[in-house]
């Protein structure tokens, strides 16, 4: 469908880019995944993409939906394009997705720069254009031709020799970016033994139509996904672009692992660890700058790539991808599909102790840190990993309900069984969990998971970050907020008081079951505290304490 276009490169034309690229890679996901060979054939550069756009996306509505509550109008084009770089960066996934989340990047340096440098017209977008492309091939240790760096290169180069406003040098991209792409097969042997085009240059296409259709209001028609070809996104013929030889892809043989991480870190230190990491294996990529980069390496010693990143700064959202647990992609043999499990619980969980908590009872969990809540597309690969016919969703936070439903949905459209029960709060999560029955029918499971986690009311107590009207009046930055089934109840100054005050409002209409989750903020005597208030006010209440890790909130608390 048509829209109204953007006339020049503003904030607003940077949010319906970031809506329109999600939109474009979430329709061809399925397609490039089954075009992915390179650099190891493991069928997920299209989810990778498309879960990177997501974060994108995700960081800049969020700067739009502040400026909105707070009544300050549009947001300037610097803070949308800074935020879509950096939500690219902590959600950048695989090879592909953090090498888009490094052009992203290249293109906010030029739409953020301040002042007379700040360009919005066509000729700034021919200045963003090559310097993401320059900059997403210095951030690949060993530049490969015929892969997504060929197409951003031949995108830029385009656009360089266009004259004319957004629409125009967009739409010199965009045709530049679709030949590179169609001649990829000639460059790299394993794409032309498979007969397809690269699946991370296929991804990057798409995302340079959503910004021609940004600034001129139509979508271009077709891409090239299979060599020689140019089937429409989403046709038979796209979704069966990639035969068998897909397994002969140069990962037969290679690393076993893929290892992504976060850091910290200064220049300097990333210098020594790109060294470092190159020793131990290939396909490094590091992204990112400004003391936060993201780091994506395969090699056969995860443990050593993790270490190298704590030797140059803090690591942390680490993940340790095996592919496929010695499969064709590491032995070149044939391997046994895994038996998929009748049912299994996927929970988001606000901290690590949680998660541990959770997994310890059977969850497959997604951990959910402060200010970071989970995509869909990241709930999605949960229900995925927990490899089962049946899944039992728990979001955990009323604010994921939305997300979790969408998750479920695209589940469902992939075969899987999946019921989604409301859980606002983790503690919730932990009532539905106490009373989950595998051996049980899948819908009796559901009704009584639905039920206790129903009967379980929750509150937290948080401190408050800025001056702020409630329920329970103004607040100023500093006080201690209890919040009681989602809405401030109570405005304290200190921790161990308002908590207390919370529970007794929340006794008051009886109960059987105290639970608390201790955050690394709560003092070390609340819990004890509230356990002897529990146990000499209301003598038939049992109390059970949980350290939650960091999990935002100073302290959580469910009545059953």
């Amino acid at each position: 469908m048509a829209h109204v276009p953007q006339t020049f490169f503003d904030a607003l034309a940077v949010r319906t880019w970031c809506g329109l690229a999600l939109r474009a890679l979430g329709r061809a996901r399925e397609e490039i995944d089954a075009i992915n060979v390179y650099p190891v054939a493991d069928g997920d550069t299209g989810t990778n993409l498309y879960l990177t756009a997501e974060s994108a996306f995700a960081a800049v509505e969020a700067v739009f939906e502040g400026h909105d509550a707070h009544g300050s109008g549009k947001p300037a084009l610097a803070d949308a394009a800074r935020a879509m770089a950096h939500g690219a960066l902590i959600g950048a996934r695989g090879n592909s997705g953090t090498i888009l989340a490094q052009l992203l990047r290249g293109m906010a340096q030029v739409l953020a720069a301040d002042g007379e440098t700040a360009h919005t017209d066509g000729e700034g977008l021919r200045l963003a254009l090559r310097h993401a492309a320059d900059s997403a091939r210095q951030a690949v240790a060993h530049p490969v031709e015929g892969t997504v760096l060929t197409v951003a290169s031949a995108a830029a180069d385009a656009a360089g020799a266009a004259q004319g406003d957004c629409g125009t040098v967009a739409r010199a991209a965009y045709d530049g970016a679709c030949a590179a792409l169609a001649a990829t097969p000639g460059q790299l042997a394993v794409l032309e033994r498979a007969g397809v085009v690269d699946a991370g240059g296929r991804g990057l296409v798409a995302v340079l139509g959503a910004l021609v259709e940004t600034f001129t209001g139509e979508a271009p028609k077709g891409v090239p996904v299979v060599s020689g070809t140019f089937p429409e996104a989403g046709s038979a013929e796209a979704a069966t672009a990639a035969p068998d030889e897909c397994a002969d892809a140069p990962g037969t043989g290679g690393p076993a692992f893929e290892v992504i991480y976060l850091l910290e870190a200064d220049d300097t230190a990333v210098a020594r660890l790109r060294e470092r990491l190159d020793g131990l294996g290939d396909s490094l990529v590091v992204v990112g700058g400004d003391g936060l980069w993201n780091v994506h390496v395969h090699v056969d010693d995860a443990g050593a790539a993790v270490e190298a990143g704590i030797e140059a700064g803090r690591p942390y959202r680490i993940r340790v991808t095996h592919f496929a647990l010695g499969d064709v992609h590491t032995t070149g043999a044939e391997r046994r599909p895994r038996e998929r499990a009748q049912r299994a619980v996927v929970a988001v969980v606000p901290g690590e102790g949680l998660a541990g908590l959770y997994t310890e009872a059977g969850a497959t969990t997604v951990l959910a840190r402060p200010g970071e809540p989970p995509a869909s597309g990241e709930l999605v690969e949960a229900v995925r990993r927990a490899h089962a016919r049946e899944v039992v969703l728990l979001p955990n936070d009323a604010d994921l309900r939305h997300t979790a439903a969408a998750a479920a949905e695209q589940a469902r459209a992939e075969g899987i069984r999946v019921a989604l029960i409301p859980t606002r709060s983790a503690v919730q999560g932990i009532a539905a969990l106490a009373v989950h029955e595998p051996e049980r029918r899948f819908d009796e499971d559901v009704v009584q998971m639905t039920s206790a986690a129903g009967a379980t009311r929750y509150a937290e107590v948080a401190v408050a970050e800025r001056q702020s009207w409630t329920m329970a009046g103004i607040c100023q930055a500093g006080d201690v907020l209890g919040l009681i089934d989602g809405d401030v109840a109570v405005i304290g100054t200190d921790v161990t008081g308002t908590a207390e005050t919370v529970l007794d409002r929340m006794l008051s209409a009886g109960g059987e079951l105290v639970t608390l989750v201790l955050g690394d903020e709560a003092p070390e005597a609340v819990a004890d505290h509230l356990e002897t208030r529990v146990r000499e006010s209301h003598l038939a209440v049992d109390t059970v304490v949980y350290r939650g890790g960091r999990q935002g909130a100073v302290l959580l608390i469910g009545v059953e």
